[in-house]
């Protein structure tokens, strides 16, 4: 069930303005969502910081909420962020401070991304072309919503000789049911709709 924080800000008392941000669970107890209800990659876009230092240069808001204790994986998507945090704190504890950075943030107006901050490329086959186009189609349309849903999401990093290599990212990442997911729910669609799937291998950024 989704929360919602109400979260005051604004400059002075004659421009004082309420930023809506709410939360949802996500299938890893350790990962929070949080919605601000305006784009965060504004795309189809997602990024996922493992840990701080690969969101250097790359990502001032990823960067302001490492610098908050005990985050230790952030992840951008269109219009959420999922907050990874160390196990032996709580969220009751977090929240307010994650949801105050995140309030400061997105009213200053800065970039949630450095540049154009693409997903990896990776070299396919000219003959697998076809192959790559239909398993990337499906990811879209039929995985990927419903893992962003719960605060992650698959990305695409290659495919050779029948196998499609994917990453686990955001609240999926740490989940102890991504592996399953992966292996008897992707894998079996994808060998399905695409008969050249012979197996999904999960691989880390």
């Amino acid at each position: 069930m989704a929360e919602v924080a109400h979260v005051r800000g604004g400059l002075d008392t004659e421009d004082m303005t309420t930023m809506f941000i709410e939360t949802e669970n996500t299938p890893n107890p350790a990962t929070l969502k949080f919605l601000p209800g305006r784009p965060v990659t504004g795309d189809t876009r997602t990024v996922d910081f493992g840990e701080a230092s690969a969101a250097e240069g790359r990502s001032e808001l990823a960067e302001t909420l490492f610098a908050l204790p005990d985050v230790k994986r952030v992840f951008l998507g269109s219009d959420f962020v999922s907050i990874t945090k160390a196990p032996d704190v709580s969220w009751g504890d977090m929240k307010p401070v994650v949801l105050s950075t995140l309030t400061t943030f997105f009213e200053s107006g800065r970039d949630v991304l450095a540049g154009d901050d693409e997903a990896l490329k990776y070299d396919i086959a000219p003959e697998d072309a076809d192959v790559v186009v239909r398993i990337r189609d499906l990811l879209d349309t039929r995985v990927r919503p419903a893992v962003a849903g719960d605060g992650g999401d698959i990305a695409f990093r290659g495919y050779k000789d029948g196998v499609v290599y994917l990453t686990m990212q955001g609240a999926c990442s740490g989940c102890p049911s991504s592996r399953a997911t992966l292996k008897h729910g992707v894998e079996n669609m994808l060998r399905h709709y695409v008969p050249e799937v012979q197996s999904v291998e999960q691989v880390e950024d």
